[in-house]
């Protein structure tokens, strides 16, 4: 049938919002349906790292998001007696060319993300519309939306990206179940404007207290939140009060001087889709994946899947790519995303615990085992790079940046990098060089000054890089590297095709 777009997104969240800008920066007909009229007015996510800074690079607004953002520090975990149990430095402008980690206020940047739409003519966004329920064929997907005027409207596509929360109404529709890895929690979360106040000394603390577990996160501006955990015996309508709030942040908060934007009771979760991709359908976000806010990744992860997902749809409908492409979102992401709810769970469990023996083991453990506390960046799961049969396949690159100003990605865009060197360029085959000529999808880059840092990280002469800015493997020869290109979706068939 003729679609009236390429992908429908439900859901106009940070996640949504992300995928629908990238899908209009590839050219493809998207639309975006939000049942909200505006930007929500109450922040959620805090944090993103630089992977997902990279992401609004790939946008063109990071640098205009820096005036929203602040860099982060540090971090800290601290005992019921104040003693300071593990301490990481953080925000360092690090490999992805960004700060490492960035704090902000989520209105800011999801205002920032609907603006940069504008840009972007294939693609809409439509406020107060609501998903009433789809229905998949052999020939694409029709979304049937109810909108703000009582009109309901049956919309056709060929896929659907479900980014529509952690109730997701079409990940049970679907009768996609979750996986449970971890307790569910509720917790006091309070955001608000800390006037003249110190607050607490640290960007984002765990306060590991046994009588009462919290958390301090230090925002842009006189912005601050901070969350504790609902204890038995708590009257929930006292504690959410400005008055419950001085009591429970033992004064950091106090009422003359901190004024509250919100103090709601929220149930902290681990989850994970058993199911990310249902036909023509894909879950995306909090709708695929939820954490404990621990390590500030659950929004870095919905980024992720967008990123991820993307240029697979575009590459697919532009007819580059076979659609088995598609299966590789599930099983890289997932996988990866497990990771951090996992980390998310456990370190929840550390600094949640509310009984005093199980706080003090705890305590000795972390003294005895710090190098344990801080998790290492997981690969991507099974995926498009597997072929590649190499350790730094699936691995997030790194982002060179050279005169002192300029960064990589500017010049390669959303398209997957051959980073290499004159010499090996030149001893490709006349069929590897015309591929990637005539491909508008594969850029080759070997100005030393570019690249150098890319092949020295890798110990390589040859490095691909995928869209999504991950690695796809490394090469020490022209013939390694043409095997390589044999793995890049738009160049599998003129290089795999026996010539004739």
């Amino acid at each position: 049938m003729a679609h009236d777009y390429d992908v429908v997104v439900v859901g106009g969240g940070p996640v949504g919002i992300t995928s629908l800008a990238l899908l209009g920066a590839a050219g493809l007909r998207a639309i975006c349906i939000e049942r909200e009229q505006g930007v929500w007015a109450t922040a959620r996510a805090v944090h993103f790292d630089g992977e997902t800074v990279r992401t609004l690079q790939a946008l063109g607004i990071a640098d205009a998001a820096m005036a929203y953002f602040q860099p982060m520090r540090n971090y800290r975990m601290e005992n019921e007696a104040g003693e300071t149990l593990m301490a990481f430095p953080t925000g360092t402008f690090g490999a992805q060319a960004w700060s490492e980690d960035v704090m902000f206020h989520q209105p800011d940047i999801e205002a920032l993300l609907r603006e940069c739409l504008e840009r972007f003519p294939s693609v809409s966004l439509t406020c107060g519309t609501t998903f009433a329920g789809l229905e998949q064929g052999t020939d694409g997907v029709r979304c049937t939306v109810n909108h703000s005027d009582g009109s309901t409207e049956v919309i056709t596509s060929r896929w659907v990206i479900a980014a529509d929360g952690g109730t997701s109404p079409v990940r049970h529709l679907l009768g996609v179940e979750t996986e449970k890895l971890g307790t569910d929690d509720p917790w006091l979360v309070v955001d608000g404007l800390l006037h003249d106040g110190p607050g607490m000394d640290g960007d984002m603390i765990f306060l590991g207290h046994h009588t009462r577990p919290a958390l301090w996160v230090n925002l842009p501006g006189e912005r601050c939140r901070m969350e504790f955990k609902v204890m038995p015996g708590d009257d929930v309508e006292e504690i959410a009060t400005p008055a419950g709030v001085e009591r429970l942040s033992r004064g950091v908060l106090p009422t003359d001087r901190f004024e509250p934007d919100r103090m709601a009771v929220y149930t902290f979760r681990a989850r994970v889709a058993q199911r990310w991709r249902i036909g023509s359908v894909f879950l995306a976000g909090d709708a695929a994946h939820q954490a404990p806010p621990l390590f500030g990744q659950g929004l870095c992860a919905g980024m992720r899947d967008a990123a991820n997902l993307t240029w697979k749809l575009a590459l697919v409908a532009n007819g580059k790519a076979d659609d088995s492409l598609l299966d590789t979102y599930e099983s890289e992401r997932r996988p990866h995303a497990r990771f951090w709810v996992e980390q998310a769970a456990t370190m929840a469990a550390l600094v949640q615990t509310t009984d005093a023996a199980t706080a003090a083991g705890r305590d000795a453990h972390i003294r005895a085992n710090p190098q344990d506390s801080a998790p290492t960046q997981p690969t991507l799961g099974p995926g498009l790079h597997t072929g590649a049969s190499e350790q730094h396949a699936g691995e997030l690159s790194l982002q060179p940046m050279y005169d002192g100003e300029h960064r990589l990605d500017d010049e390669v865009g959303v398209r997957f990098l051959v980073a290499t060197t004159d010499e090996v360029q030149s001893a490709l085959s006349s069929r590897a060089r015309a591929a990637i000529e005539a491909d508008h999808d594969t850029v080759v880059v070997t100005d030393p000054m570019k690249v150098a840092a890319l092949l020295e990280a890798y110990e390589a002469q040859a490095v691909v890089v995928r869209p999504d800015r991950y690695v796809l493997g490394t090469a020490a020869s022209a013939e390694q590297l043409e095997r390589l290109l044999e793995l890049v979706p738009p160049l599998s068939s003129a290089l795999t095709t026996q010539p004739a």
